[in-house]
C-alpha cells in the first residue's frame, strides 16, 4: 500500500498492547457510573480503532466475545451488544482502506454515522427486547465517541512511533 504524503512508518503493534487496551475499554464500560450521559461506550471506540488498524488480529469473532461480555454485565438482551459489535466491525471493515488515508479529524467525522448507526441498532435492539426509551445518552454517545476519537487515536498509535533502534548500517 502506498502511504499517503507525510505520514510516519509505524512499528508493528504489540498483540499484548491490544489486549490490553481492550480490557482496559472492557473495565471502563463497567465501572459503576450509572451509565450517565456523558459514558460513551469504550469497547466500541476501541474495537473501531483496532478493526481500522489491525483488521487481521480483530476481527468479528473478538468483536462478539467482547459484546457477550458487556450484555452478561449489564444483564442486558444476551447477544445485544454482541450483534452491534459486529455490525460496527463490519462497517469498519469495508471502509478502513478509504479511512487509513485521513486523519485523526477526518476519520472522526466519517466514523461518526457508524457510531450513531450502531446506537441506534442498539435502541432498537433493546425497544424489540421490552426495554425503555433512553434519554439523551442515546444522541450524546456516538457525538462523545466522535470527539475522543482523536484522542484515542493519537493515544494508541504512540507506541508505534517510537523511533526504531538506529543503527549506522540502515538508513531509516
Amino acid at each position: 500500500m502506498i502511504m499517503p504524503k507525510g505520514q510516519q512508518l509505524l512499528l508493528p503493534v504489540s498483540p499484548a498492547f491490544i489486549a490490553a487496551s481492550l480490557v482496559a475499554a472492557l473495565a471502563l464500560n463497567m465501572l459503576p457510573l450509572g451509565r450517565v450521559v456523558w459514558t460513551p461506550d469504550w469497547v466500541m471506540v476501541l474495537l473501531a480503532f483496532w478493526g481500522m488498524h489491525q483488521p487481521q488480529r480483530v476481527g468479528m469473532g473478538l468483536a462478539f466475545a467482547m459484546g457477550l461480555c458487556i450484555d452478561v454485565h449489564q444483564s442486558a438482551l444476551l447477544g445485544q451488544h454482541a450483534l452491534v459489535y459486529c455490525a460496527l466491525m463490519f462497517a469498519v471493515h469495508l471502509s478502513n482502506r478509504r479511512l487509513l488515508w485521513f486523519g485523526p479529524l477526518a476519520q472522526a467525522l466519517q466514523l461518526l454515522p457508524l457510531f450513531a448507526g450502531a446506537h441506534a441498532l442498539e435502541l432498537l435492539l433493546r425497544m424489540a427486547g421490552g426495554g425503555l426509551l433512553p434519554g439523551l445518552d442515546g444522541v450524546a454517545a456516538p457525538l462523545l465517541e466522535a470527539v475522543i476519537w482523536p484522542l484515542a487515536s493519537w493515544l494508541l498509535l504512540a507506541p508505534q512511533r517510537r523511533p526504531p533502534d538506529q543503527d549506522d548500517n540502515r538508513p531509516l
